[in-house]
This record gives C-alpha cells, structure tokens and sequence, in this order.
C-alpha cells in the first residue's frame, strides 16, 4: 500500500510538468493577429439603400460603384463643365467614403496637365457633388473605416 502511495505521488509531481505550458504574451499574440489581418481589403464594401439587398461582395460592390457613378453623371451633366472645356469627355473622381459616412470627391489629373483650370473644376466639383442619398461606409471587422477610391465619370455620352 506504501509503494502505490508513493507512485501517486510521483505521477502527481510529474504530471504538473504537462500542465506548465508557457503562455503567449499580449504582444505576441496581437502582432500574430495584426499579420494576419489583410490591410488591403475590407469586410464590407461601401454601399448605398439600393444594393444593400445583394449578397455578393463583388456584386455588391459593382453596384455601389454603378449607382455613385451615375449620380455623379446626372449633377455634373447639367453643368458648366463641358462648356468651358469641351474638350473634355471623362473625369477621373477621386472618392473618399469617411467611417462617419460623409464624402469627399476630388478630381485627378494628369501629373503635367495644365490644359485645365484645377482649382475652377474643384470648385465645380464641390458645388455640385452635394446631396447624395446616404452612403452605408465600409466596413473592417466589424469597424467602420475610411476608403478611397477613383470613379471614371463621362461627361459627354453621344
């Protein structure tokens, strides 16, 4: 009975070493999950009352942009744009969707373009790129966030 006493207590104090794991740190395990993470890409696209009943990402996404560039077609084709510079067919808009669901456009030019007044398109842009129906912004686990994006708007369609 002594010896199997005695073999209790030996499997008892061995045993402890297989429950002694080392445990990872706070830091360790929030570096492994931020590498994890893509930072490139995000959960929920933006996206507007209209497409929010589509369950595909990509067709989701297809859809916001559809929807933000026709919108942005129909304030700029009543405008001054293609009378003071008939020239000009297609803008590119850049689209910031803040995580507070305001928006901001911006037009793109070329680097070395000075064909184009910058400052009077902006300021076009601006007046007119104003009362757009509310824009849902994407999403990244489970957080709202910032995106950007660059739309190509016609602004003659013959």
């Amino acid at each position: 009975m002594k010896q199997y006493y005695l073999f209790l207590v030996f499997i008892f104090f061995n045993s402890c070493q297989y429950f002694d794991k080392q445990i990872p740190s706070e830091k360790e395990l929030l570096q492994k999950e931020l590498k994890s993470i893509n930072w490139k890409e995000v959960d929920e696209y933006p996206s507007v009352v209209d497409c929010e009943k589509i369950e595909d990402k990509k067709q989701r996404q297809q859809c916001f942009f559809e929807v933000l560039t026709l919108l942005i077609q129909e304030k700029l084709s009543v405008d001054t744009l293609s009378i003071l510079y008939p020239e000009l067919d297609t803008i590119e808009v850049k689209v910031t969707v803040f995580p507070n669901a305001t928006i901001q456009f911006e037009p793109q030019f070329p680097k070395d373009s000075v064909a184009y007044d910058k400052i009077k398109i902006d300021s076009i842009l601006k007046a007119r790129l104003v009362d757009f129906p509310k824009i849902n912004p994407a999403i990244k686990r489970g957080i709202p966030v910032k995106t950007q994006f660059i739309l190509p708007v016609i602004l003659k369609v013959e």
